[in-house]
């Protein structure tokens, strides 16, 4: 295969080579035409633009401004400076090209001294001084500066704009985002520093994940039913337990109320958390730990095997479960933060759920809860801080799935009396919801972005108003989704009672569930993992990837890994 054309030869100079041959071009009384600039993309304007240089003289030659010296913006230039060279290199009308490491082209144009420089029309008018050190250069070399028709107008700048928000559709919501106070990077890194040390009690029911790794399926002989074979598995801690391990990670002190047998197992996983830093507070039960299987190919999960004995709390052991959690959140200088999470396993009833709860709104400062699994008890919960259902969870719990997502939310915040709740959408993000909305004044009109209800009552007056903020997804895709809640509330918890808005906790909530996305199994998310997340974040742009690297994500191995 023929390989494909690379630059006119000889059209793209060093710095001696350029005056090399600007001296020859002046003995021979060839007239040189200079224009310099980005050239990051090269559109209509550009072309015209260059054509119009070349009609004035002998020889076009164009300097592009080095990649280190490029001021546009984050991510720019988009293109490097050797591609940039070869795209001006291959057009007929361009003689030469040279790559201009300093930052303007004034010492350039007195050491080519041009006999014209040619200018954007926006530039007839520009009163900077860099533009106006170039204009001296060339003047006091003999030179002239003209300046283009300016009939066709683009900005490469605009242009990577429009098409970072066409690539994604929630660039420009997430670059929206990312321009609010709370939300730099510097405030960002701040609240994480004040997760150290805070005090943090999680009421739940512990899960044994595994995570089964077979071969490539086969079809059994006897009947067409699919055959695994395992090779590998791997143990997860799962539930309230891994919410602890998340705590303890990003830096907080975390009490762990969970039901534990008194078992070898139940054992184990008792030391193991509090090597982690995590003090575990046991409700002793005969029930073995729920163990939750999924059989993966690849990272294609093909079946899940839950193995669960639901517990069966007698009234007695009610009582306990309530009283270790009241004790827990006074003993130690107190806890600053609560979490109560219902995984469905029969640890909370409709009773006791809303027992735990009171008990622990007198007692500590944040109040946090979150559901899953159909036996769960959402509505049970009262007088949280924040409740982080998925949609699906939320309309199933209440019943509503013709309504709309701020009325149905709106619902669950009066009934449960609870302030905020962090909605997830899958692949669309999450939505955070305050009903604190801020401005408020009382008179019944929402201020600029509230998301109102459009129920009313007898007087035609809304009865509900809700704060709305969309957190997109930070993350293109979900390598494995399972946890993503968990450390989105963990994260979501301590940023609360560290003081944050609503949403800078939810969007560290969506920072720390794109990391967790993008990991096999439950992982705990560290801060450091949190600061080098936000850090990407905040530097994403469009860039320019080489031909290896779009090779590498086109390949069969990674698309089997997306899909």
């Amino acid at each position: 295969m023929t390989p494909p054309p690379g630059p006119a030869p000889g059209k793209i100079l060093s710095r001696a080579e350029l005056l090399t041959r600007r001296a020859a071009a002046r003995a021979a009384g060839r007239r040189v035409v200079h224009c310099h600039g980005c050239f990051d993309l090269v559109h209509p304007g550009h072309i015209r633009h260059l054509r119009y240089a070349r009609a004035l003289g002998d020889i076009l030659l164009v300097t592009l401004t080095g990649d280190a010296q490029v001021s546009k913006g984050a991510g720019r230039p988009l293109i490097p400076e050797e591609l940039r060279a070869e795209n001006l290199a291959a057009l007929d009308c361009v003689d030469w090209v040279s790559i201009e490491p300093r930052p303007t082209a004034e010492a350039l144009l007195t050491e080519v001294r041009p006999d014209v420089y040619v200018k954007g029309r926006e530039y007839e008018f520009n009163q900077d001084p860099r533009f106006k050190a170039e204009r001296e250069a060339v003047e006091s070399g003999g030179g002239r500066v003209v300046f283009s028709s300016g009939d066709v107008v683009f900005s490469s700048t605009a242009l990577i704009n429009a098409l970072e928000s066409s690539v994604d559709p929630f660039q420009a919501r997430l670059e929206q985002l990312l321009g609010l106070p709370d939300l730099q990077g510097a405030s960002l890194f701040s609240l994480i520093s004040a997760f150290r040390g805070r005090r943090v009690l999680v009421v739940g029911e512990t899960i044994l994940d595994t995570y089964i790794l077979c071969d490539r399926p086969e079809v059994a002989g006897e009947s067409p039913v699919m055959t695994l074979r395992p090779i590998e598995k791997r143990h997860y801690d799962g539930g309230a337990a891994i919410l602890a391990r998340h705590l303890a990670a990003m830096g907080a002190r975390p009490t762990l109320i969970t039901a534990l047998p008194e078992t070898e197992q139940g054992e184990a996983i008792r030391s193991r958390l509090t090597g982690e830093g995590i003090e575990v507070r046991p409700l002793r039960v005969p029930s073995p730990i729920c163990e939750k299987q999924r059989f993966l190919v690849g990272a294609q999960k093909v079946m899940k095997l839950d193995l669960i004995e639901p517990l069966t709390l007698d009234a007695a052991q009610q009582d306990d479960l309530v009283d270790l959690a009241a004790a827990a959140a006074e003993e130690g200088g107190g806890s600053q933060a609560a979490i109560v999470a219902d995984f469905g396993q029969g640890l909370f009833s409709q009773a006791v759920l809303p027992r735990i709860c009171r008990a622990l709104r007198r007692r500590v400062g944040t109040l946090t809860g979150d559901v899953s699994g159909r036996r769960s008890n959402l509505r049970s919960m009262y007088a949280m801080d924040l409740l982080c259902p998925s949609e699906s969870e939320l309309r199933q719990s209440l019943g509503l799935f013709d309504r709309g997502l701020p009325t149905v939310t709106w619902q669950l915040l009066e009934e449960t009396k609870t302030r905020a709740a962090i909605v997830t959408l899958g692949p669309e993000g999450m939505i955070a919801f305050d009903r604190e909305a801020p401005g408020s004044s009382g008179t019944g009109v929402p201020p600029v972005g509230t998301t109102r209800d459009s129920d009313t009552d007898s007087s035609g007056s809304y009865r509900s108003r809700v704060h709305a903020e969309h957190i997109p997804a930070l993350t293109p895709y979900a390598i494995d989704a399972l946890g993503c809640g968990d450390s989105l509330l963990a994260a979501a918890t301590l940023a609360l009672s560290a003081g944050a808005p609503l949403v800078a906790a939810a969007f560290l909530g969506a920072t720390a569930a794109a990391i967790q996305a993008q990991r096999i199994g439950n992982i705990p998310i560290s801060a450091t993992d949190l600061r080098q997340a936000i850090a990407r974040t905040h530097s994403a742009h469009m860039t320019f990837a080489a031909a290896e690297v779009v090779s590498a994500r086109e390949s069969p191995r990674a698309a089997a890994q997306i899909a």
